[in-house]
């Protein structure tokens, strides 16, 4: 069971990071963005995320004709790239605030559409609904172990077969009685082997174990 108070905890203090600075909560690498860098840094990461490998992420499809999902979208700093990529991309993030800035972000994009979720699950969304998800520098601030494994497995349910999941998670030896909402819990390579198994997915590939940034990329058969 994921406690509600945790999840609501969760809300709360990123809708105030998104208060008092949505764009350097979202990319720390500056105190402040101006719009054309802000989305430009989101650009140059899905280029190196999404479009270095598009022929694996399409496997055969037409990118304008597949449905993407991005879990924890901010301030739609990838989002925007995103809608340039697919033919359709759901959003959502935990923060009733940073969707706000997602929905200024993309509001010329009429195939977007940004959802408030629960922060433990894709419970808005039937099964089988996507051709790719991805989330990007999100699961590395949830302080549980469960949560993050609640999202996997209800990717494997939105996904469709054949269809990737590309994620990354704190790779640090970070425990739960040490995580936060800003520093997450750590996760080793067995531990995600076990997570992607019991979920359903193979993985395809994985790097970064034991650093802070530990992408994988797993496939649903």
């Amino acid at each position: 069971m994921i406690d509600p108070a945790l999840l609501e905890q969760m809300r709360r203090e990123w809708d105030a990071r998104a208060r008092e600075n949505a764009r350097h909560y979202v990319a720390t690498a500056r105190q402040q963005w101006s719009d054309d860098e802000f989305f430009r840094s989101g650009a140059e990461e899905v280029r190196g995320l999404v479009e270095d490998c598009l022929a694996d992420i399409c496997n055969a499809r037409h990118p304008a004709q597949m449905r993407a999902l991005e879990i924890g979208c901010g301030a739609g700093r990838m989002t925007l790239p995103l809608s340039r990529l697919f033919g359709h991309v759901d959003a959502v993030d935990v923060s009733a605030e940073m969707i706000e800035q997602a929905r200024e972000a993309i509001r010329e994009c009429p195939n977007v559409e940004v959802h408030l979720n629960n922060g433990a699950d894709l419970s808005m969304f039937p099964n089988e609904h996507f051709d790719f998800a991805i989330s990007a520098v999100v699961f590395q601030h949830i302080p549980r172990r469960a949560i993050v494994e609640s999202y996997i497995r209800e990717t494997h349910r939105v996904l469709r077969p054949q269809s990737i999941f590309k994620f990354q998670v704190q790779g640090f030896p970070i425990s739960e009685a040490q995580a936060d909402t800003w520093v997450g819990v750590g996760f080793t390579e067995e531990q995600m082997q076990t997570i992607a198994a019991g979920a359903g997915f193979q993985i395809k590939a994985s790097y970064g174990a034991g650093t802070q940034y530990y992408w994988l990329t797993f496939v649903k058969p």
